[in-house]
């Protein structure tokens, strides 16, 4: 990939030292090469590799500063946008180390598995190519209160104030969506996230904005207490009732057939129905929709207004196979539901909710951030926030071909990597540069993707082949044809 793009991410970093800026930029654009490989097999030599463990190790280097960079551009790409997701989601980083314990990290599901935890909030265009990482929360914990049980756990946690909840997080990057809507008045920007999210607090957060529009969409986790939508706070005979059973009174409004991926059981002892294994199969959903407004929790203070109103869309699976738990997204939501095509956008907005799962993935077994052996927690988050903005700029490659597929090829891709890649590929250079979909094919055919019509490469072909790239490119520039021209 052109390694001048990428480095454009970190262009408005300063640490107080234009050296250690400089470095950024090298750094950026060679890890960015070679994402899959270790630190020092993707730099080139000893005192290259040296370096960068220097930079990391360096205490006026900040990881937020690299991410405030990337941020900025970010917000630059999202102007101008009719329609941006601001999706978020939270991932673990494990860095339990048999043979060695990195300072600085904290107690993630047991006290004998260690790390962080990382909530980033992602832009996507409606077409799913990802914008960047607009905002970000990285946190430690420091004891896990193992000695509780778990009814202990939420008894203790209810009596917390939500600034000192974990789950403030989801709050934090809602109040965010709602300050990138004020700072792009032109862009309507939607904030997804899944049913972690479902908090009060999140639907009584005023979204108002003088200038630009905000809407929240989360998935449901809870059968709250609602009651009328359209009713007046002063009328009496308005009972609540819970919201599945308020919603499953609505007409069905449509119904469609789904294929359903299969799922294996990643933890045994977790009984979530989201986590249980399933297998794929052809479901059959139908769709409801209506305006509740839902009653203040028992557990929040007298501040916080006592209902608000929201609109549900609830997608529902039709006699499900016997021993199947049926598919089910309550879907709550700011955004209209007047027609068909209202709730349809709903249902097509939250499904891209499922590409900051594909960035996790990218980061972790595309870049290998959970290999990367450092002492001290300090120094993998500044190697996080750079492998962040790699992660990105492979998903971001992978949907532009889709998205744009007819444009010429070196918008990314330079002479030196897609002509000897035409020659391994084709057998032949072109007069003329090709497609960019048919490059990003031809590269993820390096790392293992079969060329066919009606296929789509994904990132983990891609980054694989873009490491096989780079040696081709490196080759070319120095041995080509154009070297002699």
């Amino acid at each position: 990939m052109n390694s001048t793009d990428i480095k454009n991410e970190v262009q408005h970093c300063d640490f107080g030292d234009l050296r250690l800026n400089k470095r950024l930029s090298q750094i950026v654009a060679r890890l960015g090469e070679k994402p899959n490989m270790s630190i020092p097999s993707a730099c080139d030599g000893r005192a290259e590799m040296e370096a960068a463990y220097r930079f990391f190790d360096n205490k006026n280097v900040s990881a937020q500063e690299i991410f405030d960079s990337h941020a900025r551009t970010t917000l630059e790409r999202i102007r101008g946008k009719k329609i941006v997701l601001l999706v978020q989601d939270t991932t673990e980083i494990d860095l339990s180390r048999p043979e060695s314990i990195v300072v600085g990290a904290g107690p993630l599901n047991s006290d004998s598995q260690l790390g962080g935890l990382f909530h980033p909030m992602m832009a996507f265009e409606p077409s799913l190519v990802p914008l960047g990482i607009i905002w970000n929360k990285r946190w430690v914990r420091e004891s896990i209160h193992k000695e509780l049980t778990p009814q202990e756990k939420d008894k203790a946690r209810r009596k917390l104030p939500i600034q000192e909840k974990e789950s403030f997080r989801w709050l934090e990057g809602w109040r965010k969506a709602i300050d990138i809507a004020r700072q792009c008045p032109d862009t309507r920007c939607v904030c997804i996230s899944d049913s972690e999210s479902d908090i009060y607090e999140l639907f009584a957060e005023p979204c108002q904005t003088e200038n630009g529009q905000a809407d929240l969409l989360i998935r449901g986790c809870y059968d709250r207490s609602v009651s009328s939508a359209n009713h007046d706070d002063d009328c009496k005979g308005n009972e609540s009732k819970p919201l599945l059973d308020t919603v499953r009174s609505q007409p069905v409004l449509a119904t469609q057939t789904i294929d359903i991926s299969k799922r294996k059981e990643k933890i045994p002892a977790n009984k979530k129905k989201r986590t249980q294994a399933r297998e794929a199969r052809t479901a059959i959903v139908s769709i409801r929709a209506t305006s509740v407004r839902v009653n203040r929790p028992q557990r929040c203070n007298s501040s916080i207004v006592k209902d608000v109103k929201v609109n549900v869309v609830l997608v529902e699976e039709i006699d499900p196979p016997e021993g199947q738990i049926p598919i089910q997204w309550l879907l709550i939501t700011t955004l209209p539901i007047t027609t068909l095509e209202d709730v349809q956008t709903v249902i097509a907005y939250y499904c891209c909710r499922w590409q900051i799962e594909i960035f996790f993935r990218t980061l972790k077994s595309g870049c290998r951030i959970e290999e990367r052996y450092f002492e001290r927690y300090t120094r993998l988050e500044n190697c996080l926030a750079i492998y962040t903005i790699i992660a990105w700029r492979i998903l971001h490659l992978c949907r532009l071909s889709e998205e744009c597929p007819d444009v010429c090829c070196e918008i990314v891709f330079s002479p030196s990597e897609w002509k000897p890649l035409l020659m391994l590929v084709k057998k032949s250079i072109p007069s003329e540069p090709p497609r960019l979909r048919d490059v990003v094919k031809m590269v993820a055919s390096l790392g293992g993707y079969v060329i066919r019509g009606t296929t789509k490469p994904g990132t983990q072909t891609l980054w694989l082949g873009l490491q096989r790239l780079n040696d081709f490119a490196t080759a070319w520039e120095r041995f080509g044809p154009d070297t002699y021209a």
